[in-house]
């Protein structure tokens, strides 16, 4: 009786959509879970609660925050309670994530060699000329298979409505996927029984395709090409993630120190001697990966790595370039993309937004900030965000003056209210925003989504901004499949 009290006395604001309940009445999905949890007392589900925190903190599951004064690693919070999405919700978005990913990539090609979007004027070409990201010194490179973006993590909101947006797109080297896996391993830990009863779709397939995609990216048609994980190293944000992948697939983790370029081929260093690398999987950013070609003080990357790049003996995932498709003002264009590339329209719709470089978008945003977030084209990790209806009145004042004096540098969307989720937190459940981020998987043979991916939770209450290094934790995200019963 305590927890299905628990549940009876979760609130939800008005306006708002929340996973679990509608109304007074909790949704059909989440009836399963209710009922196996009332099952449970609220000593037995706090006791659960701990577990799951004394597990993530004995299996080192952290992320790095630069600016805390507490220290460099932090636990990443997690919350017990699964977030749960219905097969036909799922076949929504995997279907307009698929074709987001189609477009996205064919656009990446484009603009790396004919730049026929830029001459038929469908996105305008000093967009991109001023674009920070957009790679100069790749341009014409033949990429394997014509593959771009082998790894995305796509990031989706749910407002008010119900209907799900794209909020933002990750193609350079999107994080969390290492999350999303240790948040299943620690829900069968806690909940065995409520995984396999409710055919929730399992994610752990995610090392193994990812792995058969790097093999089949090698340029040398060799039985066992030689797969790397390039990292900047322990002092980064995902370093975590990084040792965590390398030891799911089974390959070496390496910085720039142990490898090294001659007769324009990528070797690393071993006791054996040196063993050319066919594949490299880069958590470096472009700007640090060569310091021949890029920042000439850089200690994470290879000499001589993109003359190898160039020359075709070894692939590097994600692309170098991508980050042109990750710019805010460039998002704006996606449905334009989609359309031109592929003659649909897009299944998954973007967040309305405002370019600050025209003036009567510009001019309306002014006159409607407080309604507005203000996003730097360029940041990422819940940086660089000015949230109107929260700010002070100086904040506005000075956000104005940098978006006048740089309009290329900002957007602005219209605030949209995310849906919450219950979350246990003090003894009672409470409603807290989340974001969700599916991880897409583009190989050879096509693109794979894994059921689910990781649901974002800003646990500061009220608070719109999920991102771990703002203060936010994250859930199990189940994918419910009425014909399977594999988790």
């Amino acid at each position: 009786m305590e927890i299905e009290k628990l549940f009876r006395a979760y609130t939800i604001k008005p306006g708002i959509w929340d996973e679990m309940k509608e109304n007074d009445h909790i949704r059909a999905t989440y009836q399963h879970i209710f009922k196996a949890l009332s099952k449970l007392s609220l000593e037995q589900l706090q006791r659960k609660h701990q577990l799951a925190a004394e597990l993530f903190m004995s299996q080192g599951i952290t992320f790095t925050v630069y600016n805390d004064n507490e220290g460099i690693e932090r636990i990443f919070p997690f919350d017990i309670i699964p977030r749960i999405i219905t097969a036909a919700e799922w076949l929504h978005i995997e279907s307009g994530i698929k074709q987001r990913l189609k477009a996205l990539n064919l656009f990446l090609k484009d603009i790396y060699s004919d730049q026929q979007i830029l001459k038929d004027n469908v996105l305008p070409a000093a967009l991109i000329a001023s674009c920070p990201h957009f790679t100069h010194q790749v341009h014409g490179i033949k990429v394997p298979h014509d593959i771009y973006v082998h790894i995305a993590g796509i990031d989706l909101i749910r407002g008010e409505d119900g209907t799900f947006y794209i909020l933002e797109d990750n193609l350079r080297t999107p994080s969390g996927v290492s999350y999303m896996l240790e948040n299943r391993e620690v829900t069968k830990r806690i909940f065995p029984d409520l995984l396999a009863g409710n055919n929730v779709r399992m994610v752990n397939q995610y090392p193994l395709v990812l792995y058969d995609n790097l093999v089949a990216l090698s340029p040398r048609q060799i039985s066992n090409p030689v797969v790397v994980l390039l990292t900047p190293g322990v002092y980064n944000s995902a370093y975590f993630e990084h040792t965590f992948l390398a030891r799911q697939m089974g390959i070496q983790l390496v910085e720039g120190r142990d490898l090294l370029v001659d007769n324009q081929k990528v070797y690393m260093k071993t006791t054996d001697g040196l063993k050319q690398v066919d594949v490299i999987y880069r958590r470096v950013d472009d700007e640090f990966l060569d310091p021949l070609v890029f920042k000439p003080d850089s200690a994470l990357g290879v000499p001589g790595l993109i003359s190898a790049y160039h020359k075709g003996n070894v692939a590097i995932v994600n692309a170098l370039g991508n980050g042109v498709a990750d710019d805010k003002a460039v998002y704006a264009y996606v449905p334009q993309m989609i359309k031109y590339y592929l003659n649909e329209d897009p299944i998954l719709p973007n967040v309305p937004t405002y370019q600050m470089e025209k003036e009567a978008e510009r001019e309306y945003v002014f006159s409607h900030i407080e309604k507005m977030v203000i996003k730097e084209t360029n940041q990422s990790g819940g940086y660089g965000l000015v949230m109107g209806n929260s700010a002070s009145e100086e904040l506005l004042k000075k956000t104005k003056m940098a978006i006048s004096a740089n309009p290329r540098n900002f957007i602005a969307q219209p605030i949209i209210s995310l849906s919450t989720v219950p979350c246990l937190l003090d003894g009672t459940l409470q409603a807290r925003h989340v974001d969700l981020r599916p991880y897409a998987l583009c190989g050879p043979k096509g693109i794979d989504i894994v059921p689910g991916g990781l649901t974002r939770v800003a646990l500061r209450e009220g608070s719109l901004v999920v991102n771990s290094s703002q203060g936010g934790g994250s859930k199990d995200t189940w994918v419910i499949d009425q014909s399977i019963s594999n988790y």
